[in-house]
């Protein structure tokens, strides 16, 4: 299926956005509540992601999927990178920044997902709620302790946490938290950026943690890719509304005035709880939201205009 018809995006403008979409995605990933795959919904590029990963995977594609492929995922590896260790430390210092953020990155991604699925039916709206009731629930779960993972619970948690990359709503650092593998996660990548830099017997040991997570990723991308394609050519609108639920969900599984109460763990807040902030504080909060929701929609824009109907 086309994400769009019509009028294509010019060259220029879709190296932007994929380049835009891998960089939020591989942040996403990062942030515990933030789902990779709503960022690339929120870049407009999620559709093409989605088959693109499909077709290398059956070895039916073009020189253009690849070409694609290799600069969102790119572009999500350098975030990941560059980013493990800083994320960590803002999300964790100074959560409601980058949840205000994120939650306007997020919204910006709703009238894409509206007009992918027009003329909306009944369908659309029954499954959106399912969705968004869905995500709800997820939010219910309860964050496992951090500890020293198996090469067995790894690759469990790559998968899981691939399926998030496809999957908008479901955050992959928060199933990493459940799955108690986030700290050693990112632990690993900060360990295999300063190994890189000359220490290489860091970089062999941070390899050897992260192989299995990354089998898993693979596993995951290639499974779940094919049978999204599958069924957003099949049943369109059933799985358009489920994604929307999901993103309006995230939204709300990423509130921003959050604190830490209780012990931590290397760092990191096993519990939190909300709390109602000041005047400034949600003034600066909209202002985030609203320059979140502001960058998608011009990103959006880049594409020219779209009519918002898949093909099947």
């Amino acid at each position: 299926m086309a994400e769009t018809t019509g009028t294509q995006p010019q060259p220029t403008s879709g190296i932007v956005r994929g380049a835009f979409g891998g960089v939020l995605m591989g942040l996403a990933n990062l942030v515990p509540g933030i789902s990779g795959g709503t960022m690339l919904l929120a870049a407009g590029i999620y559709t093409r992601f989605v088959n693109a990963v499909a077709e290398v995977t059956t070895l039916r594609f073009s020189r253009r999927s690849l070409a694609f492929l290799f600069l969102v995922c790119g572009s999500a590896l350098v975030a990941i990178l560059l980013a493990a260790g800083p994320v960590k430390t803002l999300v964790v210092e100074r959560r409601w920044i980058m949840y205000s953020l994120f939650i306007g990155l997020t919204l910006g991604g709703v009238p894409l997902v509206w007009r992918l699925a027009r003329p909306v039916g009944a369908a659309f709206c029954a499954s959106a709620v399912g969705g968004l009731g869905l995500m709800l629930l997820l939010s219910t779960l309860t964050v496992g302790q951090a500890g020293e993972p198996g090469a067995g619970l790894m690759f469990v948690s790559g998968a899981a946490g691939a399926a998030a990359m496809i999957l908008p709503g479901v955050s992959g650092g928060y199933l990493l938290l459940v799955f108690g593998s986030y700290l050693p996660v990112l632990a690993a990548i900060d360990d295999l950026k300063t190994g890189l830099k000359g220490d290489f017997d860091v970089a062999l040991q941070a390899m050897g943690m992260l192989w299995p997570f990354a089998l898993g990723v693979a596993a995951s991308i290639m499974g779940m890719s094919n049978l999204l394609r599958w069924l957003l050519r099949r049943h369109a609108q059933t799985t358009l509304g489920v994604l929307l639920g999901l993103l309006l969900g995230a939204v709300v599984g990423i509130w921003p005035f959050q604190r830490a109460i209780g012990e931590r763990t290397e760092g990191l807040p096993q519990q939190l709880e909300t709390y109602a902030p000041g005047a400034g504080q949600a003034a600066a909060a909209l202002g985030l939201v609203t320059l979140g929701l502001a960058l998608t929609l011009l990103i959006d824009r880049l594409g020219g205009p779209k009519s918002g109907r898949p093909a099947a």
